[in-house]
C-alpha cells in the first residue's frame, strides 16, 4: 500500500512544475493565486469526508496539534510563493531539482535537533544528489533571472523540509484528513493575505487559467500533498521527502513532452542514482534494526546509552 501510494505521489507532484509553468506562461494567471487556490480547494475536497464520517474529529484538535498545523501552513504557503515564482525565472528541471533538496534541509535540521543518523543514510543522500546534479547538469544559474529563480527555489526546499518535518509531528495524532483540511486551510488564508501585499489578483481569469488552477489542484495537491501527508503517519519526513527526489525525472520528462524544454542530459542517468540512494537509505534503515534485535543489549548484556536519538524510518 506504502509503495502503491508513493508512486501516485510522485507523479503528483512531478506533474506540478510542468502544469504551473503552462499555466503561468499561457494565462493571465498570478503565482500567488495558484498556490491560493489550490489549498482553498484541497481544503474543501479534503474537508467533506472527514465532516460525514467524523464531525467531531476538529473540535477534538489539541493546541500541540494546532501549532505543528500552523508551523506546516505557514513553512507551505512561503514554500509555494518561492516554488512558484521560480518557475517564471528558471527551467522546470532545476527549480525541480534544487526544491526536492529537502531531504537534505530534513537531515540538516534533524542534526541541530541532535538525531543521529546512520552512514548509509548520509551515503544514500550523497548517491541521491549526485543524481540531481546528473539531472539538472552545472548550468544553473546562467542568467541573473535563472540566478534569482535557482535562489527562490533553494528557499523553497527548505521550507518544504520544514512543512514535512511539522506535518510528521501532526499527523503522529491526526487523521489525514483533519491534517490536511487544516494546513491546506491555513495555507489558503496566509497566502491570500500574501497576495493582498504583493498586489497579485485571486480571481478575473480566462476559462484557460481556471482549467490550469484546477488540473493543478487535482494532480499536485489533492493526489500529489495528500499521498505524501498519509505516509507521514508511517514513514520518517526524510524518507518520504527522499521518495519525493523521484519527482525530478519526473518533471524533466513532462516539461519535455509537454513545453518542449531540453531534457538534461544526465536525465535516465539521475534517475538510476536517485533510486540507488533510496535503496541505501532503506536497507541501511532495514540493517540497523536487524543489528538492534541481535544488539549485546537484546542478548541481556548492557549497551552504552547515547545521548542523541538515532533517526529510525518510523520517526523524524
Amino acid at each position: 500500500m506504502n509503495f502503491f501510494l508513493a508512486a501516485v505521489g510522485v507523479l503528483g507532484v512531478a506533474s506540478s512544475g510542468p502544469l504551473i509553468a503552462a499555466t503561468l506562461g499561457a494565462t493571465t494567471v498570478s503565482a500567488l493565486a495558484i498556490a491560493f487556490w489550490r489549498n482553498a480547494i484541497g481544503a474543501a475536497v479534503m474537508a467533506s469526508p472527514t465532516l460525514i464520517r467524523e464531525p467531531r474529529q476538529f473540535g477534538r484538535i489539541t493546541h500541540r496539534e494546532f501549532r505543528w498545523c500552523l508551523l506546516a501552513a505557514v513553512a507551505l504557503a512561503l514554500h509555494f510563493a518561492c516554488f512558484i515564482t521560480s518557475l517564471q525565472l528558471t527551467s522546470v528541471a532545476a527549480a525541480t531539482a534544487l526544491v526536492c533538496l529537502q531531504s537534505a534541509w530534513i537531515a540538516v535540521f534533524q542534526l541541530f535537533r541532535g538525531t543521529r543518523h546512520r552512514w548509509q543514510v548520509l551515503a544514500g543522500l550523497g548517491i541521491a544528489f549526485g543524481g540531481v546534479v546528473a539531472i539538472t547538469g552545472f548550468d544553473m544559474g546562467s542568467s541573473p533571472d535563472a540566478l534569482l529563480g535557482d535562489l527562490l527555489a533553494v528557499a523553497g526546499g527548505a521550507l518544504a523540509g520544514l512543512y514535512t518535518l511539522a506535518g510528521g509531528k501532526a499527523r503522529q495524532s491526526m487523521t489525514t484528513g483533519t491534517y490536511t483540511t487544516l494546513c491546506y486551510g491555513m495555507c489558503a488564508a496566509l497566502v491570500a493575505v500574501l497576495a493582498l501585499i504583493g498586489g497579485q489578483p485571486l480571481v478575473g481569469f480566462e476559462a484557460a487559467g481556471w482549467l490550469g488552477i484546477l488540473a493543478i489542484t487535482v494532480c499536485a495537491q489533492l493526489v500529489g500533498h495528500t499521498a505524501f501527508n498519509h505516509l507521514l503517519a508511517t514513514m520518517s519526513p526524510l524518507l518520504v521527502s527522499m521518495i519525493i527526489l523521484l519527482e525530478i525525472p519526473g518533471a524533466a520528462l513532462l516539461a519535455a513532452v509537454f513545453l518542449h524544454e531540453t531534457l538534461p542530459a544526465g536525465t535516465y542517468a539521475g534517475l538510476g542514482l536517485i533510486l540507488a540512494g533510496l535503496a541505501v537509505v532503506v536497507l541501511g534503515q532495514r540493517s540497523g534494526k536487524a543489528a538492534r534485535r541481535a544488539s549485546p543489549a537484546a542478548n541481556g548484556r548492557e549497551e552504552p546509552p547515547s545521548d542523541r536519538p538515532l533517526a529510525e524510518l518510523g520517526t523524524d
